[in-house]
């Protein structure tokens, strides 16, 4: 029997699908046979009591998700996130640079600083990736700092204002679709895949429109039989590209080809969404958490 600890906060318990997937986990590690605690920032000193952790709060260098994974990490403690998993994608830059050095396809990608967040670089963008352009802040995250630009002046002024809280932006290339493919990836398995589906108010798969009113996608849960091969090993490239931890892929699809948007750490996994087509996505965590193989959808 084992003693696992999913680490979360108080924001995570207020939502109703993250909150009935936390009792999903526990009631998983029950029927295997070992104990599961939920722990909090206060408990941070009983990590050492735990032969596994899970972190199921917003992941960051600077936030306690770090300080948990870092603690796991130097007492041998299994855990997810781990904490290389954390630092590369919460940097957006070093996410993508490790997408290029494998030669993953990603939309067409160039980091900007300061001093080339100009009109000039921006007309020769503009020409050389099309309109509109994408620009990112290296610590984005749930789609905050994502920006759509079609003109000079929005891509000098937007772009300076990333740079208030970064040194390089991101500048992609746009690619217009009505959803994206979310695979989720375990120790090199596939273990859920989904479509998210944007609002048809936004192009983003969270975003508040001018009143304030939240707008979130809505998720399709996909079987494995149901996908184009190519966006699996795609996925799984991409997966590797970081490590073997547990990830979220997101993928555009755009004249059968797939194009990397994004490989997160602590992706979502809610019930009733990401659980649609992968009901035992819950016993394949604990498992890996306690050792165990798992079969995964594939891989």
């Amino acid at each position: 029997m084992a003693k696992i600890a999913i680490f979360t906060d108080r924001s995570t318990l207020r939502m109703s699908p993250e909150l009935n997937a936390l009792f999903n986990f526990r009631q998983a590690a029950i029927d295997l046979g070992h104990d599961l605690d939920f722990i909090f920032k206060d408990d941070i000193k009983y990590i050492k009591n735990y032969d596994a952790i899970f972190i199921r709060a917003l992941t960051d260098p600077l936030n306690n998700s770090y300080i948990v994974s870092r603690i796991a990490e130097m007492n041998n403690i299994k855990v997810l996130d781990k904490s290389s998993d954390i630092r590369i994608c919460s940097d957006k830059v070093n996410m993508y640079s490790h997408l290029m050095k494998l030669n993953i396809p990603i939309p067409n990608t160039t980091f900007l600083r300061n001093d080339e967040v100009t009109p000039e670089n921006a007309n020769d963008l503009f020409e050389s990736m099309g309109i509109p352009l994408v620009l990112k802040a290296p610590n984005s995250s749930f789609s905050s700092y994502v920006e759509k630009v079609s003109n000079v002046d929005d891509f000098v002024k937007t772009g300076k204002k990333f740079l208030r809280r970064a040194d390089i932006i991101i500048v992609q290339q746009y690619f217009p679709s009505k959803f994206d493919w979310r695979i989720v990836i375990l120790n090199n398995k596939v273990i859920s895949i989904s479509k998210y589906i944007m609002d048809p108010n936004t192009w983003k798969i969270l975003d508040y429109d001018h009143n304030g009113k939240l707008l979130e996608c809505s998720v399709e849960g996909m079987s494995i039989q149901e996908v184009n091969p190519k966006l699996i090993d795609i996925a799984l490239k991409a997966a590797k590209s970081i490590g073997d931890g547990l990830y979220g892929i997101d993928l555009k699809e755009a004249d059968n080809e797939f194009f990397v948007i994004e490989v997160n750490d602590n992706p979502n996994i809610d019930a009733g969404l990401e659980d649609q087509k992968s009901p035992k996505i819950y016993e394949w965590i604990i498992k890996y958490l306690v050792g165990e193989d798992f079969e995964g959808l594939y891989g």
